[in-house]
């Protein structure tokens, strides 16, 4: 068994592929790259196959029709067999040092008294033409080089999110909690996260710089004209974390409350994204997004729409919805986001 299954979703990506696929390389016989060709079109399926042909005990080459990124993470966790599991997408990479560092501390994990479910570490926002790297830490909000439970946890303060970047998990974990992302949908990646949350009991976070987020791309599905294209895909998954879970059940007290801010965080960037596009029939699916949220859970609906997020959001009037993308713009450079 290896100990670090990491999957690399690929779609025509040619041009940038391998950069990620060498910085993974020199984790050497710990790990195994798994390289989902989603039936790309271009160079993607020979390079993936010419590097597995040159690393066979390292990497394989996984090719099959196109589903989107959720299938590919889908098929990535169908083959893994390593202990734990990361997703790196193809134009991301990672910070050689924290990537030694977390394989070592995986390892004495691996062959201690107590599994962990999600070793979390940071991640740096690669945004182009920025001059100063946004870093996503969790110093302020989780114990650092040790075992620790929700319980241990701090207040995660807004724009303080787990995400897809920060995490590997656990991979029988996942097939555990019965995770199948949807196919042929951007932004799986919050699903990904949010659903194995209630399964995982044990975990540990290491301050290290390792995974390295590029965002500059005109075509990268956090691009907002994109998502804008794309907002029905952004909905589809905001009502699947609606429905995943009867939040009020989640009986840790502070994993329900880290769990309802990140259902309103992504619930803020559905409403946020239906108001910038400006047009009517994109309003009236904000209005029936809350509506659906409404009659899933009366009770999560007047939670999400008492907070602040959730008030500003649904402000009445063109007044209003330019005080909601005003309160976004701020969000922006105060998170760091594209």
């Amino acid at each position: 068994m290896k100990l670090l299954s990491i999957a690399i979703p690929c779609y025509n990506s040619e041009d940038y592929m391998e950069n990620c696929i060498k910085s993974l390389l020199p984790g050497g016989e710990d790990v195994e790259i798994l390289i989902v060709d989603d039936g790309s079109k271009d160079m993607t399926p020979d390079i993936a196959d010419a590097y597995e042909k040159k690393y066979p005990t390292i990497i394989r080459a996984i090719h099959q029709e196109n589903g989107g990124h959720g299938a590919a993470v889908n098929a990535g966790i169908k083959n893994a067999t390593g202990l734990f599991f990361k997703v790196v997408d193809s134009d991301d990479w990672v910070d050689l040092e924290s990537y030694q560092a977390i394989l070592a501390k995986l390892k004495e994990l691996a062959g201690g008294s107590q599994t962990i479910d999600m070793m979390i570490s940071n991640f740096v926002y690669e945004k182009e033409g920025a001059k100063h790297k946004k870093v996503m830490r969790y110093t302020s909000v989780l114990p650092q080089n040790e075992i620790f439970h929700w319980d241990d946890t701090r207040h995660f303060r807004k724009g303080q999110y787990i995400l897809m970047h920060s995490v590997i998990y656990r991979t029988q974990l996942l097939r555990d909690c019965g995770l199948e992302l949807p196919r042929h949908t951007f932004y799986v990646d919050n699903i990904f996260v949010y659903q194995p949350l209630p399964y995982v009991k044990n975990m540990y976070y290491m301050d290290v710089d390792f995974y390295r987020y590029f965002i500059g791309r005109d075509d990268q599905s956090v691009n907002e004209k994109v998502m804008i294209s794309r907002i029905d895909q952004q909905i589809k998954v905001n009502k699947i974390m609606v429905d995943a879970y009867d939040l009020w059940k989640v009986q840790n007290r502070k994993l329900r409350k880290y769990m309802f801010n990140y259902l309103e965080i992504i619930t803020v960037i559905s409403t946020v994204m239906l108001i910038r596009s400006g047009t009517e029939e994109n309003l009236e699916k904000k209005r029936e997004l809350w509506r659906y949220i409404k009659q899933q859970d009366i009770r999560l609906f007047h939670h999400l729409r008492s907070g602040i997020m959730g008030n500003t959001m649904n402000l009445p009037g063109k007044s209003g919805r330019k005080i909601s993308i005003a309160a976004y713009k701020i969000s922006q450079k105060v998170v760091g986001f594209n």
